[in-house]
């Protein structure tokens, strides 16, 4: 079920870190990364490449919320609600942004462009609010910033 070049940049994981099952969630990813979320299927096929049970690799997945278990968008859109981003605002650009897009937290725009999630934290509280689309950080966020953001992803 992995594909070769999967197979090829997860042993190279693998051959970074002491014991195997060390790079559990670097294979993720890189899964992730070819298959835009990781499934059922793929995740028993990591498992078994891991020499991991199911279950295991399976508590790992769903304890990092960067690994998706369920189909998202090409474009993730990551809302820090942290308490610093709370205070300053976030909840009124969630909203806007939210009928922008005509989605809620972990939906998915029709288009199959955007998913929304809510994040912890994104580490700029002293830039709050912040959001991040994919790898790009976005603070100081205010609804009147997002039409300008939400174009570089069209």
């Amino acid at each position: 079920m992995l594909t070769s070049e999967e197979i090829e940049k997860i042993e190279h994981e693998i051959s970074l870190v002491p014991v195997r099952k060390a790079a559990c969630v670097e294979a993720l990813k890189v899964v992730q990364q070819h298959r835009g979320w990781v499934s059922d299927d793929t995740l028993k096929a990591v498992a078994e490449f891991m020499e991991m049970s199911t279950a295991e690799l399976d508590s790992v997945a769903t304890f990092y919320n960067l690994i998706y278990r369920q189909p998202v968008g090409r474009h993730v859109i990551l809302i820090c609600d942290s308490v610093s981003c709370w205070v300053m605002g976030y909840e009124n650009v969630r909203e806007v942004l939210s009928d922008k897009l005509g989605i809620q937290y972990g939906q998915t725009t029709p288009d199959g462009k955007f998913t929304m999630l809510p994040n912890v934290c994104l580490g700029c509280c002293d830039h709050a609010p912040a959001l991040m689309i994919d790898n790009d950080l976005y603070h100081d966020i205010t609804p009147e910033k997002l039409d300008e953001i939400l174009a570089k992803y069209a």
